[in-house]
């Protein structure tokens, strides 16, 4: 069956369902047909609702008052003598712009604030309506409206419960069109991932408050139909917990569907009326009803009825890469990108300070430098997602620095992120086609997926790589997949600058190869690509200049050759070669049976394996280091050993039991504790409590002796004992997660990161108590960036690349050993290897 079809047929639906609802209001009579304009009154504001929350993922819980600002409108309009024809749509004016008022406030929130906010907005209606007697009559309501007539034909209930039917039908119809147009996508991608939106063009905030308006709208047009066929309105018609019953139609009928507004207010309205001798008890059935519906049904029941309707492909024809090369290298601007003394500061903290360099159309621009230094900081400042504290970002003669992100993606900006963020309940071609438009949501009525987008975006898609089906959920795919849909879609807003963050992370080398010689080609057509990446090899062999950073400051640019040459990028990497020595008091002395061990150790996140085939081991009162380049797979190694992680393959032997099946608490309580990167401490708990919280799986009380200890070592905390941890300075927290960790009196102690984005004196004090731990006959396993300081004070040590293990020695002879080097850095005859190839 053709794609189309499906939206005939579905069109087809929605006429014969209203045509069979109005015969039934015309053939029946009383209270049925009462009934039935209920139901088609709710129908069309659970549609307005469908907007907002089905569409954009926004909850309000106000809706009862737009509801109740249409009915007093054409309550006090016609009985002001306004004729009902001018009332209604007046009315549903002033409740669109209500929601519009309403979302100022309400969209800046998430999660239950949102929902506050909506909650008292509903309140003050309710009570507006209850103390404004002369103009709503109070609790006593109003009464009396004339019904509507046209050429002097006096409308029935009868023929309200038609109009009602008529103009349900129409809504569902438009809700249909909207859904497929530009704004219905925008709508999706703000719910899916408001972050990728903005930097598709698209502005969150007017997504957001145009779904507000059209909700409020919907509502108050619906209020403007209760009115006149319940013939009196009073407070009482609008309690709070109607709108809670209007949200369970939506979710009930299916949030997001076409009909799923339909058949929640047939729940919702015909329900009642079968327990109409309990109705006391109507929310707690509701509430029932809801709970088995999500178990059972969790889309709705129009959503799990439609999932087994079997669906039928779209025949897309992709453009060929020629159409597609031209495609992206029409309208190309010729002018570089200009960082001039870019800074930020966050909290007093410099994150960036003084970078400046030049992006060149047609080149591959290369960010690089140690965990912390600043690299995506400075992306989103370039994106327009940070604002600049200082410098200026000049695209040809406009300074883009301080523009929200939707207005830079407008100027010709793409980027894909660290993590991947498509738009997950959007199929692949549609994440593609968002982008084509550099956020103009075009006409709210037309299809946004035109037969012409399509073959461009399925063009862009196998340019890009991607070879699966285009119909696809984006949600579905693997995480290869992923990359090359986002990339695919950055590239639809034909850029002229492209920043990728981290795009290689989690490939495997031959999807690595096959994305580099992709980025390559893609700077070769004109558009300038801003790579930050760990995987050095990929940087080295494709880029023409590297930016490297360190702490927020630049510190070298040049070409690859040159960055891999340069002493003061080989020290931000390693650390400087003078670092203090810790060498033992006395020799180690240990057994052969390690603490930990792991052998032939591979773990991944669902795609290719971070790790691959580890085996390491650590011997009782040993410090052994594990190092290697930013995304190497230390954190990830850790994150396994602990139990945070659940390994592929392999084995982890902890004091002769393996554990990689165990979670992290058991861990703890034989003996394994990780003091993990960023510190991890409870900001709100006192400095002593969280100490003291290290001791935990202990089951015994701590004494002051053991408390005493750990201040002794680390004399900082002594005088911050009794304040909130969250107040601490980087290495004081630190230094807090070590005692923390050493509380539990560790078997082996796991230390993720120490030294991260702590200043070099605080990092030597650091070092030196490590250093005093070992010579105590703690046994630490290290991970640290800063190479030089982790291999003076480990008494052996491995070094990872791309998750498997290169080098392995005594640390001493590691330190010395050029192969470190080439590890971090990538080997120095790389570029020009990899170009030839290329060639």
């Amino acid at each position: 069956m053709p794609f189309l079809n499906q939206r005939i047929l579905l069109d087809g639906a929605l006429l014969v369902l209203t045509v069979a609802a109005c015969a039934m209001a015309v053939t029946s009579g009383g209270y049925t047909q009462f009934v039935i304009g209920l139901v088609a009154i709710t129908t069309i504001l659970g549609t307005g609702l469908n907007v907002l929350y089905g569409l954009t993922g926004l909850v309000s819980l106000g809706q009862v008052g737009f509801f109740a600002i249409g009915a007093y409108g054409v309550a006090v309009m016609t009985l002001s003598g306004l004729s009902f024809w001018l009332a209604l749509p007046l009315s549903a004016l002033v409740a669109g712009i209500a929601g519009v008022l309403l979302a100022v406030p309400a969209v800046r929130m998430a999660g239950p604030f949102l929902a506050m906010v909506t909650i008292a907005f509903a309140f003050i209606v309710e009570h507006g309506a209850v103390e404004w007697r002369s103009l709503t009559g109070g609790q006593n309501g109003l009464m009396g409206f004339p019904m509507p007539e046209i050429l002097g034909f006096v409308f029935t209930e009868r023929e309200l419960v038609v109009l009602a039917i008529l103009l349900a039908g129409l809504s569902l119809y438009l809700f249909r069109r909207l859904a497929e147009s530009g704004w219905g996508m925008a709508m999706t991608g703000v719910r899916d991932a408001e972050t990728a939106a903005a930097s598709l063009g698209y502005r969150p905030f007017a997504v957001k408050a145009a779904a507000f308006a059209i909700a409020a709208a919907m509502a108050g047009l619906a209020g403007g139909l209760f009115a006149p066929l319940m013939m009196f309105i009073a407070p009482s018609n609008f309690p709070f917990s109607q709108s809670i019953l209007f949200l369970f139609a939506i979710l009930i009928g299916g949030a997001g569907t076409v009909l799923g507004p339909l058949a929640g207010a047939l729940v919702t309205v015909l329900l009642p009326e079968f327990l109409s001798d309990l109705a006391e008890y109507r929310l707690l059935f509701f509430g029932g009803l809801l709970v088995g519906v999500l178990l059972i049904a969790p889309r709705g029941l129009v959503g799990t009825v439609a999932s087994y309707i079997p669906k039928s492909s779209r025949s897309v024809a992709p453009v060929s890469s020629a159409d597609i090369e031209q495609f992206l290298q029409g309208g190309l601007s010729s002018s570089a990108l200009e960082i001039e003394d870019l800074g930020i500061s966050f909290g007093g903290v410099r994150a960036v300070d003084g970078v400046s360099f030049r992006i060149k159309p047609g080149e591959v621009t290369s960010i690089i430098g140690p965990n912390g230094a600043g690299k995506t900081t400075v992306l989103n400042m370039i994106g327009g997602f940070y604002r600049p504290t200082q410098g200026k970002i000049l695209l040809g003669s406009r300074d883009l620095a301080g523009l929200p992100a939707h207005a830079v993606a407008r100027s010709g900006i793409a980027r894909t992120y660290q993590t991947t963020k498509l738009f997950e309940n959007l199929t692949v071609l549609a994440n593609v086609v968002s982008g084509l438009g550099r956020g103009a949501f075009g006409d709210p009525w037309s299809d946004i997926q035109s037969p012409d987008r399509l073959s461009l975006a399925a063009g862009l898609l196998r340019y890009c790589g991607y070879e699966g089906d285009f119909d696809k959920r984006a949600g579905d795919l693997p995480h290869v997949d992923r990359r090359l849909v986002e990339i695919a879609r950055a590239l639809a807003l034909k850029p002229d600058i492209l920043l990728l963050d981290e795009p290689a992370a989690g490939l495997m080398r031959a999807d690595k190869d096959k994305l580099a010689m992709l980025l390559r080609d893609i700077a070769d057509l004109g558009p300038a690509v801003v790579l930050v990446e760990h995987d050095m090899e990929l940087v080295m062999g494709i880029s023409d200049r590297i930016q490297a950073v360190d702490a927020g400051k630049p510190i070298a640019f040049g070409t690859p050759a040159e960055i891999q040459a340069n002493e003061t990028v080989i020290a931000a990497y390693l650390g400087t070669g003078g670092a203090t020595a810790f060498p033992r008091i006395k020799p180690l002395h240990t057994e052969e049976t390690p603490v930990l061990s792991t052998q032939k150790l591979t773990a991944g996140y669902g795609a290719a394996p971070v790790l691959k085939e580890v085996s390491l081991k650590v011997r009782p009162g040993e410090m052994v280091a594990l190092l290697g380049a930013n995304g190497a797979g230390k954190s990830t190694f850790l994150s396994a050993v602990s139990g945070l992680h659940r390994p592929v393959t392999g084995s982890i032997i902890l004091n002769d039991e393996q554990t990689q099946a165990m979670q992290p608490h058991e861990l703890v309580g034989r003996g394994l504790v990780l003091v993990p990167e960023g510190r991890q401490v409870f900001p709100e708990l006192t400095v002593r409590e969280n100490i003291e919280l290290g001791a935990y799986k202990r089951h015994s009380d701590v004494n002051s002796s053991e408390l005493e200890a750990h201040l002794k070592r680390f004399p900082r905390l002594r005088d911050r004992l009794h304040s909130r941890a969250g107040l601490l300075s980087g290495g004081e927290q630190q230094m807090m997660a070590i005692a923390r960790g050493l509380m539990a009196k560790p078997k082996i102690l796991l230390l993720d990161e120490p030294s991260l984005g702590l200043a070099p004196a605080m990092v030597e004090e650091l070092y030196a108590i490590l250093g005093e731990l070992r010579d105590e006959g703690i046994t630490i396993l290290l991970v640290d960036q800063m190479a030089t300081l982790a291999l003076a004070v480990a008494d052996y040590a491995y070094v990872l690349e791309q998750g498997r293990i290169v080098i392995e020695g005594k640390a001493a002879d590691l330190a010395s050993d050029p192969r470190l080097t080439a590890a971090y850095l990538g080997a120095a005859n790389e570029q020009e290897t990899r170009m030839e190839a290329r060639v």
